[in-house]
């Protein structure tokens, strides 16, 4: 959504002012002349900050609300779940044994990275802001390790937390937080590039100063966005299911009532005061 917001190249087109803001929903039919669909049903859509609207079931999923909390269903079961698999299996290519680390790491897309990397049998550093998150990270979650970005002595920290150096680094927040990771990366290590939140408001982009990693590590850095790995998602998707059945997958949302609240509760996302998925509860 923020990247919408700017009028400039991108893998989304940019947001028309005074057009509803897009976004993935999770609704019910109120109504269908759709056989896939009928009155009653829990779907997912892409439909945007609106109380109603029309669709021809193209970008529709019926759910189970049962199966979790409704909100999950645009995190862990949705988005947020599948990004982490396919950065962290497809892209970064993540093997038991190896320690990976990952930005944004109480997030809606962090907060599963590192939990799948566990469950896989890696080492699991976080980098998140602040003690509460760091404190979740490890004592909920499960990581091996958080560092807080906002403490002093980052790189000590980072160092003292990846002994044997980074294999897999999944990177949602880009500037200087990559610039350190870099450091620590090992020969052949994979970066699977998902998001640069620290960057989307500067308007001067951040000049790496460590670039030479890549060539002395022979790093892979790959970015990705979704609609490129469709079939992987999907493929994705009831492991994910059978895992929260499980309890293998925790998860957090922050909710905010109302679609008066919806941009302030954006505002706060960007500035990392969620916890977890940040969602708009329109009615």
């Amino acid at each position: 959504m923020r990247s919408r917001m700017d009028d400039v190249k991108s893998y989304a087109p940019s947001a028309v002012v005074g057009q509803v803001m897009m976004g993935a929903v999770v609704a019910e039919v109120m109504e269908s002349r759709n056989p896939k669909f009928k009155a009653g049903d829990t779907v997912t859509a892409r439909q945007g900050w609106q109380l109603y609207s029309v669709s021809d079931g193209r970008d529709m999923a019926v759910m189970d609300p049962s199966a979790a909390p409704l909100p999950w269903y645009l995190g862990l079961l949705g988005g947020g779940g599948t990004t982490a698999w396919v950065g962290l299996f497809d892209i970064g290519k993540a093997k038991a044994g190896e320690t990976v680390v990952v930005s944004a790491a109480s997030g809606s897309v962090g907060s599963v990275v590192g939990q799948l990397a566990k469950l896989h049998g890696c080492r699991v550093v976080g980098i998140a802001g602040g003690p509460e998150k760091c404190g979740y990270c490890v004592d909920d979650l499960g990581f091996d390790a958080c560092i807080d970005y906002k403490a002093n002595g980052m790189l000590a920290n980072l160092q003292a937390a990846t002994p044997k150096g980074v294999d897999v680094y999944f990177d949602n927040v880009g500037g200087e937080i990559l610039d350190a990771v870099l450091t620590r990366m090992n020969p052949h290590s994979r970066i699977p590039l998902c998001g640069t939140i620290s960057q989307y408001d500067k308007t001067e982009p951040y000049g790496i100063r460590n670039f030479r990693s890549f060539l002395v590590n022979r790093i892979l850095l790959q970015d990705f966005v979704m609609t490129d790995y469709r079939e992987e998602g999907q493929r994705a998707q009831p492991w994910l299911l059978q895992a929260v059945k499980d309890g293998k997958l925790k998860y957090r949302v922050s909710v905010a009532e109302g679609l008066a609240a919806a941009p302030e509760a954006f505002l706060g996302m960007l500035k990392g005061r969620n916890f977890g998925k940040q969602v708009v509860k329109l009615s």
